[in-house]
């Protein structure tokens, strides 16, 4: 079977793909840069990449013509407050008018259950993406999620943050609110038992495990699950804004996804009866048990795909393409160039990429510590996202509050995008260079200021930047991990 596959690049898609993969199916990646997307190894001649927008209207004559089903994961979820809507029906516009021209079978869409007769905004766009692509050619199948229980997803994470953060929790009135989770392994189940199954053409389905679980009971669920001891206290004075604020400094949420996912939370998310899962042979997982799966694969450093990784399909501010060219004129820059003599050159690349999350920045770590608290009180994302593998970087993911552009492991380069709040743009880059039989590590700060602020930015932390990005190279190029051998490079 040949399948498109929207959304290749977030959290649902980087799991679903190597399952179709495995199931022997060719599948066409959607990615907003092509150049950038990192086809899984072994399984080339399975992946073609179509380098798309949705936000805009889609060129037939670059398209693929040719698949059998398409899965719609486009969402705007953590892009915006106020205009995502916009943002999600002009994407699914665009999609339906696309595949309305190809040879596509069925379109597949995971949703939000929206049950309720008072809709969050969110849940609200949700409802509308769906009646736009029910409204095209193409027939539907569209299965509606609550929260997703996996290593990495967004509802997850805010769940693991708060209980392991946590001892004594004061929390707002929609702790009490119900919903019916769901393990992200029976999503994928549902999502490839529907292919091509013409009875659920042009129906809809809510999916979620047998547990109806208030947000107090999930929450001290995983204290459950993870043998911590946890208490809990409601506070009807905690208005959604305040709630948002609550997510937003304690968990490793943006601000933007704390009050999207604060909305939706005030409303219960319950599934109607219905016998896809007997009809598919699925049984589905229990919410302690998924809890204890999604831990096991955080132990073991085997997260597949994290929220703060994905590059939302369908907002403006998610392109980074036009970044990667690091521009020269109007900048600021800090450059650094270290001999190697302390390790091999290998071992201060694997340093390199391991950079950020537990491991820190080698040098002050306190000072990036500060900077990122700054940021939050700013608006900004601030460190909490930290990164998916403590020693694996892929294009596209998330490193504390920089953005991964380029993570060349064959030419040994590194490139950062900031993505914390500056009067400006800045890029933080990594190079191994050989020349005349010397290695040497070069590190490149970039600032491209906005304006006389950003000049004045630039000016005021200067005098920081001589110790921390001088010695931050140096550190990089000494450091050794425990249990690494000590290499004494001639």
């Amino acid at each position: 079977m040949r399948i498109l596959l929207t959304g290749a690049t977030g959290y649902i898609g980087r799991r679903l793909l190597p399952v179709l993969l495995e199931d022997g199916h060719e599948v066409i990646c959607c990615a907003r840069n092509a150049t950038t997307f990192d086809v899984p190894e072994g399984w080339e001649e399975q992946v073609d990449v179509f380098q798309v927008d949705f936000l805009k209207p889609v060129d037939m004559q670059e398209a693929p013509g040719e698949f059998d089903v398409a899965f719609y994961l486009i969402h705007s979820l953590s892009a915006a407050i106020d205009d995502f809507k916009s943002l999600e029906e002009k994407a699914a516009t665009h999609f339906n008018a696309f595949v309305e021209q190809t040879t596509c079978q069925q379109i597949i869409y995971l949703t939000g259950i929206v049950n309720s007769e008072e809709l969050s905004s969110h849940l609200e766009s949700r409802l509308r993406v769906e009646q736009i692509l029910d409204s095209g050619k193409v027939p539907l199948t569209a299965l509606r999620a609550g929260i997703i229980i996996g290593s990495g997803s967004a509802s997850f994470e805010i769940i693991r943050d708060l209980v392991e953060k946590l001892p004594v929790m004061i929390a707002p009135r929609w702790v009490s609110t119900r919903c019916q989770p769901i393990a992200i392994r029976d999503v994928i189940k549902f999502l490839t038992g529907v292919m091509l199954k013409e009875q659920y053409y042009g129906k809809n389905f809510d999916i979620g495990a047998e547990d109806i679980l208030t947000y107090k009971e999930m929450l001290l669920g995983y204290a459950r699950a993870r043998g911590l001891k946890r208490s809990l206290y409601v506070v009807p004075v905690m208005t959604p804004r305040l709630s948002s604020y609550w997510l937003y400094f304690v968990t490793s949420t943006t601000y933007e996804l704390a009050v999207n996912l604060v909305n939706s939370m005030k409303i219960d998310v319950i599934c109607r009866p219905n016998n896809l899962a007997e009809e598919l042979g699925i049984d589905p997982i229990p919410y302690e048990q998924a809890v204890a799966l999604a831990f096991d694969k955080i132990q073991q450093n085997m997260v597949v795909s994290s929220w703060k990784d994905s590059l939302v399909s369908s907002s403006d501010k998610a392109s980074l393409n036009r970044y990667i060219e690091v521009p020269e004129y109007g900048c600021f820059v800090d450059e650094q160039k270290v001999a190697i003599t302390h390790n091999t050159p290998d071992q201060v690349w694997q340093n390199v990429v391991s950079i950020g999350g537990k491991r820190g920045w080698y040098y002050a770590n306190w000072l990036w510590k500060l900077r990122g608290y700054l940021d939050k009180l700013v608006g900004g994302i601030g460190l909490r996202r930290g990164r998916t593998h403590p020693n694996r970087i892929h294009d596209g993911d998330a490193l504390d509050f920089w953005r991964v552009l380029i993570a060349d492991e064959d030419k040994q380069r590194l490139l950062l995008y900031a993505e914390m709040k500056l009067p400006g743009e800045a890029w933080l880059e990594f190079r191994i260079q050989h020349k005349d039989g010397q290695a040497y590590l070069r590190q490149k700060a970039t600032f491209r200021p906005f304006g006389l602020f950003g000049r004045l930015y630039w000016g005021s932390v200067l005098p920081f930047h001589y110790f921390v990005f001088g010695n931050m190279a140096k550190h990089i190029e000494r450091f050794q991990a425990k249990g690494q051998p000590k290499v004494k490079v001639s």
